[in-house]
């Protein structure tokens, strides 16, 4: 996976902090990262999240079965967070960067349904942050379904800058047939 090296060329390695593209949840040596399957007004027909909280600009890619997928988040310096998280050296922070990731989980699976419904976050378990993304990172994200159900699903999510992992993590959600945005 090759995304925008120009932000890393700016600042230090993460001394280790990062883990090496071999630990991704899946492959995606054929994933075009260039590539639209769903802009923000097609997530928004299925995501609620508006304004500031629409995290996700894209989706990227998705496996047949719509299992597996892959988003972006282009880190941008004009973003709410970044006067206060942290004056003069911004880091996104780390739950907006477990909210991305849940963004891409919630679309993948409502997209799924027939009728209304709105899929709500439940759980995250065995976050770790395993380095820093800032302004100017093209933010990727991973997930990959790993149960999913009537109402529920679990995922396995990854954030990656650079090619390298600075977040995973285990998601859930539960489905609201009937809620509407």
């Amino acid at each position: 996976m090759q995304a925008s090296q120009a932000s890393q060329a700016s600042r230090p390695e993460n001394d280790g902090e990062a883990q090496a593209s071999k630990d991704l949840l899946f492959d995606v040596s054929g994933v075009d990262l260039s590539a639209c399957r769903a802009d923000r007004d097609a997530i928004a027909k299925a995501n609620p999240h508006r304004g500031v909280m629409a995290l996700l600009d894209r989706v990227i890619w998705m496996n047949a079965d719509l299992s597996e997928g892959v988003g972006v988040k282009r880190i941008r310096d004009d973003e709410f967070w970044v006067p206060g998280h942290f004056p003069g050296k911004p880091v996104f922070p780390g739950v907006l960067q477990v909210e991305t990731a849940a963004q891409l989980a919630c679309y993948m699976y409502i997209i799924r349904k027939t009728g209304p419904g709105i899929v709500y976050f439940l759980r995250i378990e065995a976050a770790a942050f395993r380095g820093t993304v800032v302004p100017g990172d093209d933010y990727f994200v991973l997930c990959k379904e790993v149960k999913a159900q009537r109402r529920r699903f679990i995922s396995d999510v990854q954030g990656l800058v650079n090619g390298k992992t600075v977040f995973d993590a285990r998601i859930s959600g539960m489905y609201v047939e009937g809620a509407t945005i």
